[in-house]
């Protein structure tokens, strides 16, 4: 079996080196591994410490390429890479990410027992820790603060999941689903992963295989990141429902809830104020309950205390409203986007199911692992 690993990084020189140090740790054979690298117009030393890795390491490999993203999103770059890849599995890793060193095996172990597509948990990490980076970790780390998805946190055993982050794929998955939507920014995975299901594969999640995302380092990127995911859930109604769950749309509606509850409270000013007040205060009261209550759950479970850490009711606060205006945004844009989609995407997602049976019969692997 070879593993086509497929690294897709922009502006990603702080952390895209100390990523290719554990591809080259990798305990999976090195003449199994085919590397695909992609650069999505990187405007620092991304592409660069790309082509060094390679001609220092080339002759170690299967195969090297370096790949330019010639779309203007992460979903385009991972169909270039899949376009490209030669490998019996096709493996994604994100940039700003860190992997052990029995990660491919891991993965290619699963895929050889069976399973199309799978992978694990990827919870978050911190870069260079100070007080306050530790308090967004306690944030980001919490089901309060980022979501209740099982690639999160890692859970014992083998289960089947409706998406993972970083998976691998065997290469008739992508030959008979296509590739990623390149309408869609953040969710892009759901959306494939939603067919994938719909076609009949299950995705495999194993307590085996993990992997590690970077946090964002200031509370101002964290908010911008949580607003651009609600943002994506808006306009991904317009795409595909179905690849959304109900948890995606919670802080939308509480902060729907709390713009009606002052819309209400106004109408009051004059003649009842305290009656129109109340679904308001109500409202906020049991949010601070439940606020209160996971920060002290996050903070006893984490392994430093500091008293910064006062201030997650606040964090956890400002992540909701950041994601659920996000929502709303998104909501609102949605009628004006559906315009600007001309129809290429779906014509991606059948180009790269072309390309994957074409490089399939070049490689003379026509006979693919029946499900």
């Amino acid at each position: 079996m070879t593993v086509s690993l497929c690294i897709i990084a922009r502006n990603e020189e702080n952390t895209v080196g100390k990523l290719l140090e554990q591809v080259r740790s990798q305990s999976f054979p090195k003449t199994q591994t085919e590397l695909v690298l992609v650069d999505s117009s990187s405007k620092d030393n991304t592409k660069s410490i790309f082509q060094s890795f390679a001609e220092e390491n080339r002759k170690d490999y299967l195969a090297i390429q370096i790949l330019d993203n010639s779309g203007s999103n992460q979903a385009s770059g991972w169909n270039t890479a899949i376009k490209n890849a030669i490998g019996d599995v096709i493996l994604r890793v994100d940039a700003h990410a860190e992997i052990p060193d029995n990660f491919i095996a891991n993965n290619a172990a699963l895929i050889e027992s069976g399973e199309n597509v799978c992978g694990g948990a990827r919870p978050c990490k911190i870069d260079e820790p100070t007080p306050f980076r530790e308090m967004l970790f306690l944030a980001e780390s919490s089901m309060f603060g980022s979501s209740i998805a099982g690639y999160r946190r890692k859970q014992e055993g083998k289960r089947y999941v409706s998406s993972l982050f970083h998976g691998a794929y065997r290469r008739e998955v992508f030959a008979k689903v296509g590739g990623f939507n390149q309408d869609l920014g953040r969710t892009e995975d759901n959306e494939l992963h939603y067919r994938i299901r719909k076609a009949g594969y299950r995705i495999c999640q194993s307590s085996d295989i993990i992997s590690y995302q970077h946090i964002r380092h200031t509370l101002s990127g964290m908010l911008a990141q949580k607003f651009g995911n609600g943002k994506w859930v808006g306009l991904t109604l317009g795409v595909c429902y179905q690849c959304l769950s109900s948890f995606h749309f919670v802080p939308f509606l509480f902060v729907l809830t709390l713009i009606c509850s002052l819309a209400v409270a106004a109408t009051g000013i004059l003649w009842q104020l305290p009656v129109m007040v109340l679904p308001f205060a109500v409202l906020l009261g049991l949010y601070a309950l439940a606020d209160i209550a996971m920060t002290v759950l996050a903070i006893v479970s984490a392994p430093n205390k500091h008293p910064v850490q006062v201030l997650l009711p606040l964090v956890f606060f400002l992540l909701h409203i950041a994601y659920g205006i996000g929502t709303l945004t998104g909501l609102l844009q949605l009628p004006f986007w559906k315009l600007t989609r001309d129809g290429s995407a779906q014509k991606e997602i059948e180009e790269v199911k072309r390309c994957v049976i074409e490089k399939r019969r070049e490689n003379g692997t026509g006979n693919d692992h029946q499900q």
